[in-house]
């Protein structure tokens, strides 16, 4: 995973689920007016738009100070855009600043750097700004500006407290005051210091992240705003194809937005499992979270015909969803369908959709086809809402958060002794923990094995359980039971990128590398905005199979968009010091160190499911070679 050190900016409108309550259309009217004033002062200050889900912007800066002078003039200016409104129609936002490290995959970044500039605007006044302690270091003697010193704040899943100051933009009083200390340091993964990663570990660890972005009805904790230059348009499939575009949240709350995004990937997850279809993998498909955008360019840069788009409502026991089927290539709606309906009927309405898609579609399908539904697995609506926001907690990546998304699932089973999915979810808890070395319980990944297992007793059509057995049993060195498990994953699920990611691994490891190309490259068609991250799988199967020197270009190329990518990296001294190319092997040596600097050869050889030990053994004198221990 790269990491960076950027400056965030989070911004969201005070009240308003009252504002949309009082009138919907005029409210997102001014919305969206509000937004291309913000949008515009970003890019005028060299910020990158990252995300807008329902009223809030996330953006980020290379620059503090840009990022500090940004916010002040987004607030000045819809200060003035205010006065012409009654005061009871105002669109105010709070903005939060943090300079925090980020999680990156691809153009996506997450972790406490973002979440921290997002509790700072819950803090902000309306048309106030709130900015962390290290960001008032960096600008107190750059920026003529005053500051509130609020002091040390405890803020909502955040383990340290937060300095925190605010800045004062109607000439107050206050100086910017000098802090006696700078905040504490919070590592995000503190597994960076655990001396486990290899490239058996960081791979596993990458298999990890792929795996809970397809599992995860909540996104990422921001997303990739969409790139200005066009790129060569993808060639339509053979067979009809679409795109299901994360469903807006009308909600109101942010914290409801882990329920839209469920309906998001239920659709998704239910069209993808029919054969006659083309759909395109949720992780491209979030990529335009927040982002209005025409139908015509998802289809150049999907290379989909048809896309859906809709929203979701949902308020007490009741949920309203709206959804819109396109054909993209032309622009023109097919139809348009509104739902109000109890929440208890979710899972029929979803169906409802799922069904009106095949026929407009003409999919041709046999009985067993047309029976393809949303994956139900519960009648509790209340283990169900625990089995969503237990996956909130799964996708930050963190040992505190593991455990409590293991609680949300534990609950969810105890509600419902039967949800097969809950089982599927809390396997992978537990083999998340054992990849990572957040216990020292040596029978977590037995745990992990078991649950899967059982999960597939009750319903063994879950796709994501038979991923999550084929990567168990690679580590545990049962190469066919592996193999049979991910390409019966492929079967059920014929549009998942993981699918095809996972059976590329696990031939890779298995001897079997030629195949894993061919995998990697449909991994890529499916999640297509997202394919330089599949390269270093690519490479890793050229190095495996010994075309060294093919394998250099492929892992330059996923570097460029991931610099700090352990794996490729590591990869690239085993192909430097094949062809004898020491001082470029010590060069990729010495940036394994920069990323893992306890790396060690012990801990290599304890995770790595290399199934022919000559080559393991070859490649551990390689790394030796280069000069690691």
């Amino acid at each position: 995973m790269e990491r960076k050190l950027t400056a965030i900016l989070c911004a969201d409108v005070f009240g308003y689920s009252r504002l949309m309550g009082k009138n919907e259309e005029a409210t997102l009217r001014s919305l969206s007016s509000s937004r291309k004033l913000i949008d515009s002062l970003i890019e005028q200050h060299r910020g990158r738009f990252v995300n807008s889900a329902g009223d809030s912007v996330l953006a980020e800066f290379a620059s503090v100070v840009n990022a500090v002078q940004c916010a002040v003039e987004i607030q000045a200016t819809l200060k003035t855009e205010n006065a012409n409104l009654p005061s009871d129609r105002r669109m105010e936002f709070r903005i939060g600043v943090n300079l925090g490290d980020v999680m990156v995959d691809g153009e996506q970044i997450y972790g406490d750097g973002v979440n921290v500039a997002a509790r700072l605007e819950s803090l902000a006044e309306p048309g106030g700004i709130c900015i962390s302690g290290k960001v008032h270091d960096e600008i107190r003697s750059k920026l003529a500006l005053g500051y509130q010193d609020l002091g040390a704040q405890q803020v909502k899943n955040i383990t340290e407290p937060v300095r925190v100051f605010r800045v004062m933009l109607e000439g107050g009083t206050a100086n910017a005051t000098r802090t006696t200390a700078k905040a504490k340091e919070r590592s995000l993964r503190k597994q960076w210091r655990g001396g486990v990663f290899s490239l058996a570990g960081l791979a596993l660890i990458a298999a990890v992240i792929v795996f809970v972005q397809h599992l995860s009805l909540k996104p990422p904790a921001t997303s990739a705003s969409i790139p200005a230059a066009q790129s060569p348009a993808l060639p339509l499939p053979d067979k009809p194809s679409i795109a299901v575009l994360p469903f807006t949240n009308l909600s109101g709350d942010r914290e409801q937005e882990y329920f839209s995004d469920g309906i998001t990937d239920d659709l998704t997850t239910a069209l993808s499992r029919l054969p006659g279809l083309f759909v395109i993998d949720r992780n491209s498909a979030f990529t335009y979270k927040g982002k209005p955008v025409k139908a015509q360019q998802v289809s150049r840069e999907l290379g989909v015909r048809y896309v859906l788009e809709g929203s979701v409502r949902k308020e007490a026991d009741q949920v309203r969803i709206t959804a819109q089927l396109a054909d993209a290539t032309t622009g023109a709606d097919l139809w348009a369908v509104h739902y109000d309906r109890p929440l208890r009927d979710i899972f029929a309405l979803q169906d409802e959709i799922v069904q009106r898609i095949v026929t407009t579609l003409n999919l041709q399908l046999d009985l067993m086809q047309r029976g393809a539904d949303v994956r139900q697995t519960t009648d509790n609506l209340e283990a169900y809402d625990n089995f969503l926001r237990g996956l909130v907690y799964i996708w930050s990546l963190t040992k505190g958060d593991n455990a409590k998304a293991r609680q949300m699932f534990e609950k969810a089973i105890g509600l419902d002794p039967k949800y097969a999915r809950a089982y599927a979810a809390l396997g992978y808890c537990y083999w998340v923990a054992w990849a990572h070395q957040w216990s020292h319980d040596p029978h977590f990944l037995d745990r992990a094995l078991q649950l899967e297992q059982q999960t597939i007793a009750l319903d063994d059509s879950l796709a994501f359980a038979h991923m999550a057995l084929g990567q168990i049993y690679l580590y545990k060195k049962q190469y066919d039971q592996a193999t049979a498990e991910a390409e019966r994953a492929i079967a059920l699920d014929p549009n998942s990128a993981f699918g095809y990611r996972a059976l590329a691994f696990i031939m890779n490891w298995s001897g079997k590398p030629a195949e894993g190309i061919g995998l990697a490259e449909k991994a890529m068609r499916v999640d297509p905005r997202n394919r330089d991250y599949y390269l270093w799988l690519e490479g890793g199967s050229y190095t495996q199979m010994g075309r060294y020197e093919e394998a250099i270009p492929i892992l330059k190329r996923h570097l460029a968009r991931y610099p700090n990518s352990f794996g490729a990296h590591y990869i690239l001294v085993l192909d430097y010091t094949e062809l004898g190319r020491e001082d470029e092997a010590r060069a990729e040596a010495t940036e394994v160190l920069r990323l893992s600097p306890n790396f060690s050869l012990d801990a290599e050889k304890r995770l790595n499911p290399q199934k022919d030990q000559t080559v393991a053994n070859r490649f551990y004198a390689d790394l030796r070679k280069a000069g690691l221990k």
